[in-house]
């Protein structure tokens, strides 16, 4: 599921649906590609989210699948093609669709406007291709130099954002899957898990490899044969007795292909051969696979070049449309984005090395278009007498963790917006709060939030900028203040620790202070009892046990 856009962004990507506040509500609608958790929400009754702006053969599948849509509701716009699209507020924008590498119609998206640049990839494989196919003015070069125009928004797919494997390029994988099919000419069908919308390359190299058409069953697979006769109509067959089948994926691929091997062996036949094309399969934990332990389990992860058969006899090729870490990483390097965002999984985006080493916000001036995205209204501070600034920004506004870098910028803002002004943090030195056994006074809300705020920095993300005749820079102050904080609560913790204790239970602590004690009363709280000592205690026993000894 496609994540919301920023708010203040006059459109919106693979997210469609009623909007209930003016605020929050997208003026124009993009859909990347046809897969089905991109397309939730789109209903005639949902009348705010047309007209949506997609390639002609995503419209296709999508009204083949959903017969109650029509085709007025959408704007056609095919990969290399840009569009200007006239927006009242905002002046309009160019929007521009490249080729997503993803599945039949799918593309990326790049925006131009007022509010910056953005591209927003869909699901996508962002191999060198794909990436030389963006303008040249936003592609950097493999050895360092950075592209000429800057990527303000990378919106980008991360699913397999955790994997280290090295995955091999689809044109790769089909030849393994050709190969597999050659090295077993005694297999009498050869099933293909390629049901899913992005798998139809495979197909049609069979096909041509093999000169025989595909069987599709209409009667069970209905989605798959609809889609199929749209996208490669010609290798489509509806007669069972071809060698080559489309084999269902999930549910239950396991137990269905068991079942398959079982029957050709109860009746002594040649065993079929059944291949499944995924990447899912060798990027999956341990603790979730069937295999967990085996020695295919542990070898699959090394063997790229060449289909692998698991213990259920089914054969696996790494055929990914989504791209693997690294090749996030050397696609980050070559745009060199402001931001990243990750689409999906959502945060993972964060895991990324140029994430971690480029994506600050003190590289944000105030007339930056970041500021817009964010529906925030920058202005520079007033000066002070210490010539001290600060940047709140609170981390609901992100879609992302902010990671901060208060060492490298120059700029000196402040964050002025109606949203945000009742979560500024202030870091000035706070009036001393009344004390109390308990810490500082839980009856003083306001000053106690206050406070709160300051020690929770790490949940607000906060930074601060200095003149350059401090010698300390205002993290070290942060820390200090904060630090400041741990010794206050140790010297109430301290001051516990004077009071003398009385065996009367009567008797109130005669250490403790009259202020205290006022400010207790004033609270219409009881002044706390001392409690007995341990000795007393003790001493109360060994009486007891020597009143029933005798």
């Amino acid at each position: 599921m496609a994540i919301e856009m920023p708010r203040g962004l006059p459109f919106s990507v693979d997210t469609f649906g009623p909007y209930t506040t003016t605020k929050t509500k997208k003026r124009h609608h993009f859909l990347t590609h046809a897969h089905k958790d991109h397309t939730v929400g789109i209903s005639p009754s949902n009348n705010t989210v047309f007209p949506i702006y997609s390639t002609s053969l995503t419209i296709s599948l999508l009204l083949q699948r959903q017969l109650h849509l029509d085709e007025s509701f959408f704007v056609k716009i095919e990969i290399g093609q840009s569009v200007t699209v006239d927006d009242d507020s905002d002046g309009g924008f160019k929007v521009t669709a490249f080729d997503a590498n993803h599945c039949p119609g799918a593309v990326m998206f790049l925006f131009e406007g007022s509010f910056g640049n953005i591209l927003h990839t869909g699901d996508c494989r962002l191999t060198w291709d794909c990436i030389q196919s963006l303008p040249e003015n936003y592609v950097g070069r493999r050895h360092g130099n950075a592209p000429n125009c800057c990527l303000d928004y990378v919106f980008l797919d991360c699913t397999f954002g955790k994997s280290t494997q090295r995955f091999p390029t689809k044109h790769s994988a089909i030849r393994q899957i050709i190969n597999c099919i050659w090295n077993h000419p005694d297999a009498p069908v050869v099933y293909l898990a390629c049901d899913m919308l992005g798998q139809e390359d495979i197909l049609l190299e069979v096909s041509r490899t093999f000169g025989s058409k595909i069987y599709v069953d209409k009667a069970t697979n209905f989605e798959c044969f609809r889609s199929l006769m749209v996208i490669v109509p010609e290798i489509v067959t509806e007669d069972p007795s071809s060698r080559f089948h489309i084999f269902s994926g999930f549910p239950k691929l396991y137990e269905r292909a068991s079942a398959k091997l079982a029957e050709a062996r109860s009746k002594l036949q040649s065993e079929p051969l059944i291949i499944r094309p995924s990447a899912q399969w060798y990027v999956c934990d341990d603790e979730d696979c069937f295999e967990s332990g085996s020695q295919i389990q542990k070898q699959r992860k090394v063997r790229f070049s060449e289909a692998v058969k698991d213990e259920f006899g089914i054969w696996h090729v790494c055929y990914s449309m989504h791209s693997s870490k690294e090749e996030l990483e050397s696609a980050m390097q070559l745009l060199s984005p402001k931001w990243v965002v990750s689409t999906v999984p959502s945060c993972r985006a964060m895991e990324l090395n140029y994430v971690k080493k480029n994506c600050f916000i003190s590289r944000f001036s105030p007339d930056d278009p970041v500021w817009k995205l964010l529906d925030i209204d920058m202005e520079v501070a007033p000066a002070t007498p210490s010539d001290t600034r600060m940047v709140t920004l609170s981390s609901c506004l992100m879609s992302e963790e902010l990671a901060l870098d208060s060492a490298n910028s120059k700029m000196e803002p402040v964050i002025e917006s109606p949203r945000v002004k009742k979560q500024l943090l202030c870091l000035s030195p706070a009036k001393n709060l009344p004390i109390t056994l308990f810490g500082r006074a839980r009856l003083s809300s306001q000053e106690s939030d206050q406070l709160h705020g300051r020690k929770a920095i790490h949940t607000q993300c906060v930074y601060t900028k200095t003149s350059p005749k401090l010698e300390k820079s205002n993290l070290e102050e942060v820390v200090e203040s904060l630090q400041d904080d741990t010794r206050e609560d140790t010297m109430e913790k301290e001051s516990c620790k004077s009071f003398s204790y009385s065996s009367s239970s009567k008797e109130t602590c005669k250490d403790l202070s009259g202020d205290l004690r006022k400010l207790y009363r004033s609270m219409n709280a009881p002044v706390p009892r001392p409690l007995p000592s341990l000795m007393e205690l003790m001493n109360a026993r060994k009486r007891s046990r020597n009143h029933l000894s005798f």
